[in-house]
């Protein structure tokens, strides 16, 4: 058995070294299959660091009343801290909101004039929430209309925001569909172009085939060598893959950063790199030894 295991290695790599137009060629749409697949990892990452940036970019407040005591506000913010659906809860103190307001409308010159005319701070301290998604917003703003709170809360702001909250939330869903479909989409096509590559690789070597099968060969020892070439394809096409991206994703993500600040490819790539590989490696052989399998039995009649 080690024997012929022996012999099926060997004659996987002398098919893969004598057949040079029909390896490169495999070997070419294998980088190209795998370059796809590593920028849908990509597109996949991308996609949710800008979903997760535009989910920060949202939360509600809940306005507190001056006769709140700091021992009720504490209770209150470890109820929202409580909650599955809240994320972080942060107080911000009358103090730091109308410095945040002023700081906001510095160039305003009628609002300024008019906090002088006020002459004392007019903003309350609030609670903002962050929820862990944007779907749950409208769950916190219920609880916060609870009868029990009236007593601290002076209101809510979740109606007044939620017209942005819910076209974030169709545009957060939109991208993870459109992510989806275009996985798919891209998925479908490459797995049709290795096979039909591979499939015109072995019609090439019917003839082979064909005497392995007069001399006795089994359809093992005859599936063995193909199944072995796809392997070497995949390995081959894992390595080229990684060795392009390297300076691809540092030149790219440069220019990325103009249009998707903090997203950062090249670190993205870099601590990624065991996985992206894995996940190579995993397309690559995958697909060689599925696709020739496959080849061999419905168009060889092996």
């Amino acid at each position: 058995m080690y024997i012929a295991f022996q012999r099926v290695m060997r004659s996987g790599w002398e098919k893969f070294v004598r057949d040079k137009s029909s390896s490169s060629a495999a070997l070419f749409v294998m980088v190209i299959v795998m370059s796809v697949a590593t920028m849908l990892f990509f597109l996949q990452g991308a996609s949710s660091f800008m979903i997760v940036s535009l989910e920060e970019s949202v939360d509600i407040s809940t306005y507190l009343k001056n006769t709140a005591t700091q021992e009720e506000i504490t209770l209150l913010k470890e109820e929202l801290e409580s909650l599955p659906e809240v994320r972080e809860v942060t107080y911000v103190l009358r103090e730091e909101a109308l410095e945040s307001f002023v700081e906001l409308h510095k160039e305003d010159e009628v609002i300024l004039e008019s906090l002088e005319i006020v002459g004392q701070n007019p903003l309350l301290a609030s609670l903002n929430i962050k929820a862990f998604s944007v779907n749950q917003y409208i769950a916190i703003s219920e609880f916060l209309q609870n009868k029990s709170l009236a007593s601290i809360i002076s209101g809510v702001d979740y109606f007044d925001r939620a017209p942005v909250i819910n076209r974030l939330s169709t545009l957060t869903a939109g991208i993870q569909n459109a992510v989806f479909l275009i996985t798919l989409f891209a998925g479908l096509i490459a797995i049709l172009v290795v096979f039909n590559t591979i499939r015109l690789t072995i019609y090439s070597s019917r003839d082979e085939i064909e005497i392995m099968r007069l001399v006795g060969a089994s359809n093992w020892f005859i599936r063995g060598p193909f199944i072995i070439q796809g392997v070497i394809v995949g390995v081959l096409a894992t390595l080229i893959t990684t060795l392009v991206f390297f300076p691809l994703t540092l030149f790219v993500g440069i220019k990325l950063q103009a249009f998707a600040p903090g997203f950062e490819l090249f670190s993205y790539f870099a601590n990624n790199l065991l996985l992206i590989v894995f996940l190579q490696l995993l397309t690559g052989i995958g697909l060689g030894v599925v696709s020739s399998l496959l080849a061999l039995r419905r168009y060889l009649k092996v």
